[in-house]
């Protein structure tokens, strides 16, 4: 019609259309935006230079396209993101909160149980201490398998990679799990093959991988039963097997037995407890280190057999990866006699808002023959530390007021004429990754979450002790 643009009444609220219209008009190009109309509405602009037909640029077309909805749509997943997104983290913090609340009281009645059971104790009062360390056990470890199903879903499972000894792996576990197959009578057989090439892997997640298979293959085996494990090269990967002569698995259930929370037996009457997550555990672990993991019976009653394999390196082992990997956790599978040199008569200060924790442990420490204090915050451990001049220093890293990643840094901050370079141990029911590395990175040389075993304890109490490392062996 010959007519300017402005000229016809759109209701668009885009106060540089005409620049716009000029701008794809003068660079030959389509200019495209979203833009709404007075009312609210959502379009897709699209401004066009129009050519005729001998190739001329003759002004513009212009188009709107309707995308209220699209846009409404988007809006609200990005809210639904958004929530999901904080309901996570909520769900994060209270895993968190809730493994520390429960962490705490089960270190404390583990300490208590293990001193129930020491030599001098009357026969009966040994079994007890041995009921309860067990049922205590058993509870740290559903707290474990929880956060650790946590870190897999969110992916946040961590894990430190490094040539691994297999068998020295296979090895710590079937010592951890010795004692639980003595009990029901069972037999542990095993044939590793020594001269096997290492695997990458992270050697705790893999030491837990074998301990949650032997834990499950002696749960479900009666007594008197058999578990083996087998440990060879075959193609290039490390065939780990772990067979029993329990109660086997029914065919129909093997496709799930991988699965999270599933059980066979999921009755009320059920013989075995737990929460079904060994097993899922296991799968995740093997995949991640690049291996696989399969379940085979042949049927119930008959036993069963879980076999994995994991790639294996290229370079043979020299015979010298026997111990694991140091990430400030002291070793496990050493005691510590009570009278032990580096001990006796040791400084210690037991920093810790826990009165049952603060007990136990300064009890423990005092049986070896340390002398210790105690002190219920960082304030007054800071008064003690002036007052004791500690060789080592046990802390607490949630407390009231002033947590113990601050205590540490005020304390690494002195010279070491005033303290500054105590040797220091995080003992904390804080038990996530991120929780070991800002222990460390803080100042802390050892990190133990609670609940602990005695003797880890103090095996790493012996260790940062200064008579450990005399200044001639630095």
């Amino acid at each position: 019609m010959g007519r300017p643009l402005h000229h016809i009444r759109i209701n668009v609220a885009v106060t540089d259309l005409d620049e716009r219209i000029r701008a794809a008009i003068d660079t030959n190009t389509m200019q495209e935006s979203e833009v709404q109309d007075r009312d609210g509405r959502w379009y897709r602009m699209q401004i066009r230079p129009y050519k005729t037909t001998d190739n001329r640029i003759d002004g513009a077309t212009l188009s709107l396209v309707d995308i209220d909805a699209l846009k409404h749509h988007l809006a609200e997943a990005r809210q639904a993101k958004a929530e999901a997104e904080r309901a996570n983290r909520a769900k994060d913090q209270f895993l968190a909160i809730l493994s520390h609340e429960l962490r705490t009281p089960l270190s404390t009645m583990l300490m208590q149980s293990q001193m129930l059971r020491r030599d001098g104790m009357a026969p009966k009062v040994q079994r007890a201490g041995e009921a309860i360390e067990r049922a205590t056990t058993t509870q740290a470890q559903l707290i474990e398998d929880l956060l650790d199903v946590s870190r897999i879903v969110s992916g946040k499972l961590k894990m430190d990679m490094q040539v691994v000894d297999l068998c020295a792996v296979v090895r710590a576990a079937l010592d951890a799990v010795s004692p639980l197959a003595e009990k029901k009578s069972m037999k542990l057989a095993s044939a590793l093959d020594e001269s096997m090439a290492g695997v990458s892997g992270d050697p705790v997640r893999l030491q837990q991988v074998v301990s949650n298979l032997l834990t499950n293959a002696i749960k479900f085996t009666p007594k008197g039963g058999q578990v083996t494990v087998l440990l060879e090269g075959v193609d290039g990967h490390a065939h780990l097997t772990v067979s029993d002569t329990g109660m086997g698995i029914d065919p129909a259930f093997l496709p799930h037995v991988f699965n999270r929370f599933t059980q066979e037996d999921g009755t009320s009457t059920r013989a075995h407890g737990g929460l079904g997550l060994g097993l899922a555990i296991v799968r995740h672990l093997v995949e991640a280190h690049g291996g696989t993991v399969k379940a085979e019976s042949p049927g119930p009653g008959k036993g069963a057999t879980i076999s994995v394999l994991l790639p294996l390196m290229t370079a043979r082992r020299d015979g010298s990866s026997d111990a694991l990997s140091s990430d400030g956790s002291p070793p496990t599978g050493f005691k510590v006699a009570i009278g032990d040199a580096r001990l006796k008569d040791l400084r210690v200060l037991v920093v810790d808002d826990d009165l049952g924790i603060r007990e136990a442990v300064a009890e423990m420490l005092r049986q070896t023959g340390a002398a210790v204090r105690t002190a219920e915050s960082t304030t007054e451990a800071m008064v003690v530390v002036d007052e004791l001049w500690p060789e080592v220093l046990l802390c607490d890293i949630a407390m009231p007021g002033e947590d113990g990643y601050s205590f540490i840094r005020k304390l690494r901050a002195r010279s070491p004429a005033r303290g500054g370079k105590i040797p220091a141990l995080a003992l904390t029911a804080l038990a996530r990754e991120e929780d070991r590395l800002l222990a460390l990175e803080a100042g802390f040389q050892v990190y133990l979450a609670k609940p602990m075993d005695i003797d880890r304890l103090m095996l790493a109490v012996a260790e940062l002790s200064p008579r450990a490392h005399p200044p001639e062996a630095r």
